[in-house]
């Protein structure tokens, strides 16, 4: 199975042109997409309410890729937590999303670590303890340091995830040295694989730390070429494993959801609506004409 979504359901303005759904995002999402990959828990760990409210708001095969705390991946700034301080908030990311589990709606939990998370013995042992912090929950590894797929170590890499019980993340991004990973065209589970569009902006992709690098870092509209190629590639992923979930985060210029549904049509699929149609909000000088009409 190939499923298809979107980074974050918040940004997406064309898919919210239906009357009522601008007030509903995630119902409304849902409606085109069958998952999606929660962001603001890179950013904080959620309110149980907040996981609730999510998961009350989706159909019953909705399901969720969760980014895990920045904390829990060493992009916090300053000390990193240690001791007790790193179990309790592991514990408290895994309390958080215990709604999602009970109702059967999570698909992973994402670790996404920076770039420069090398691979060296220090940071392998790293991702055993954590994998070991989250037994029994399925979670995704992604990597941004060239380190552990150049030079040979590619195969190595994924032997690890499968040792350890890892997803691997594929990822189609800028190649801009070290801080970027090729496109590495494997699964590490029967489970599942995830696969991240990032764009292929190399020029924004070098803008972390400028005021405006959320506008530019991932800036990029695949081509049908690329996107044509690229579902070939979901095609082949479909066979090394049982779920495929894909994940358009190219949305700095709004091209995620487009390049999303261009995918969905390419192998052939059709949003959980039933249709790609939209059913879009009369013009204001048409509210206007149909007032009139009334009022005569």
């Amino acid at each position: 199975m190939i499923e298809i979504g979107l980074a974050g359901w918040g940004d997406h303005d064309s898919l919210y042109t239906e009357p009522g759904s601008a007030k509903n995002k995630l119902t409304a999402y849902s409606r085109w997409f069958s998952c999606v990959e929660v962001d603001s828990t890179f950013y904080a760990i959620q309110p149980l309410r907040n996981m609730e409210k999510w998961t009350a708001e989706t159909p019953p095969a909705f399901r969720f890729i969760v980014k895990a705390y920045q904390g829990m991946t060493g992009h916090t700034r300053g000390p990193a937590p240690q001791g007790q301080a790193v179990e309790d908030m592991f514990a408290a990311f895994r309390a958080s999303i215990a709604p999602m589990i009970e109702a059967g709606k999570l698909r992973a939990v994402l670790f996404q670590y920076p770039p420069w998370f090398d691979c060296t013995k220090a940071n392998v042992q790293e991702l055993r303890e954590t994998r070991a912090r989250m037994e029994g929950i399925p979670c995704a590894l992604e990597f941004r340091h060239q380190s552990w797929f150049e030079g040979g170590m590619a195969e190595r890499t994924l032997d690890f995830m499968r040792s350890e019980g890892w997803y691997h993340t594929v990822c189609d991004e800028p190649q801009a040295g070290k801080g970027s990973v090729p496109i590495v065209e494997a699964a590490a589970a029967e489970e599942m694989t995830l696969v991240r569009f990032h764009g292929r902006n190399v020029e924004g992709w070098h803008s972390s730390g400028q005021p405006n690098w959320r506008e530019v870092r991932y800036l990029y509209d695949y081509n049908e070429t690329e996107l044509a190629d690229w579902s070939e590639r979901l095609k082949r992923l479909e066979t090394m494993t049982d779920t495929v979930s894909v994940i358009f985060n190219n949305n700095s210029g709004g091209h995620a959801s487009a390049n999303a549904l261009e995918m969905m049509m390419l192998l052939g699929q059709t949003p959980p609506r039933g249709s790609f149609e939209v059913r879009r909000q009369p013009e204001q000088l048409e509210l206007f004409a149909q007032a009139d009409e009334i009022i005569e």
